[in-house]
């Protein structure tokens, strides 16, 4: 089975040129085992379609990469990551967790 990643965003927010960088260097070799999809958060309706977060985030099965939820008003808007955004080797960390749990 292969592991769903979403990696949700919108231009107007700077983190996700990084988060970006560090999925596709967290997923380096692992690509076999992955689902990864890249939405694009262009407007307010799409922001509640996705049950946006917030730009960048990333999902993991559907859940987020630092266990937030879905606010009750999704909208456009960037994320604060409180200790920076999740690095390539954290994020290849929690893919690796879920694909252990998998087997």
């Amino acid at each position: 089975m292969k592991i769903k990643l979403e990696f949700q965003y919108f231009e107007g927010c700077p983190n996700h040129k990084k988060m970006d960088e560090n999925l596709k260097e967290a997923i380096k070799g692992l690509e076999e085992k992955i689902d990864l999809k890249e939405v694009l958060v262009e407007d307010e309706a799409t922001a509640k379609q996705v049950g946006f977060i917030g730009s960048p985030t990333l999902l993991i099965n559907g859940k987020d990469i630092e266990g937030a939820i879905v606010p009750e008003n999704p909208s456009l808007a960037c994320r604060f990551y409180p200790g920076g955004v999740p690095s390539a080797e954290l994020i290849r960390k929690m893919i690796i967790q879920k694909l252990n749990k998998e087997k």
